[in-house]
This record gives structure tokens, C-alpha cells and sequence, in this order.
């Protein structure tokens, strides 16, 4: 059975950052294209990265352009998300995703606020 499992959300500071985690099982990171998306609250959930099979090619929402990198560790099999230079905007409930099969973690918490 496909897990996804986040962690790494917390409360921050404007200007801050974070580093989110996604533990993958039991498929491996680097057989898979994998998305972070979020869900602001009372809004609905939005795209925030990707990356796909080779590792190669990164696509980013324009809001956190500049500021987020999507990145995977295969000896770890986890996804990652660093984020700098955080905003209140950025506030949400973050989550990984893989697109084949449509397989969601639970989510992780993310408050940024002064």
C-alpha cells in the first residue's frame, strides 16, 4: 500500500523558513514524478512544486518562485520541500502527492505569522 507520509510543518516567522518531509513507501522516489500542493485556509488546494522521473526538471508555482526548492533524497526515499523567506501567504496545510495513482499524505501544518 503507497504511503506518503509529511512532517517538518510548524509556526514561523515572516521572513523564516522550513524544511517540509515527505517519506515515501513502498515505491522509490526516483521511479515516480511527486507534487507539493497546499490548502490555504478556507481556500482550495493549490499546486506548489514538482519534479519529475530524472530529477532533472523542477516546476514551481509563481508565488513561491525564488524561495521554495523541490528536492528528493532516493537513500532517504523521502521528498522535500525547503522553504525561504516564508510570507503569512504561505500559511496552509502542505502535502505530497503522486500523480500516478493519485496517492496523497496526510498533510503537515504551516503557520507563518508574526
Amino acid at each position: 500500500q503507497v504511503q506518503l507520509v509529511e512532517s517538518g510543518g510548524d509556526w514561523v516567522q515572516p521572513g523564516g523558513s522550513l524544511k517540509l518531509s515527505c517519506a515515501a513507501s513502498p515505491f522509490i522516489v526516483s521511479n515516480f514524478a511527486l507534487n507539493w500542493y497546499r490548502q490555504p485556509p478556507g481556500k482550495e488546494r493549490e499546486f506548489v512544486a514538482s519534479i519529475n522521473i530524472a530529477g532533472n526538471s523542477r516546476v514551481y508555482a509563481d508565488s513561491v518562485k525564488g524561495r521554495f526548492t523541490i528536492s528528493r533524497d532516493v537513500t532517504k526515499n523521502t521528498l522535500f520541500l525547503q522553504m525561504n523567506n516564508l510570507k503569512p501567504e504561505d500559511t496552509g496545510v502542505y502535502y505530497c502527492m503522486r500523480p500516478h495513482g493519485e496517492y496523497w499524505g496526510q498533510g503537515t501544518q504551516v503557520v507563518v505569522s508574526a
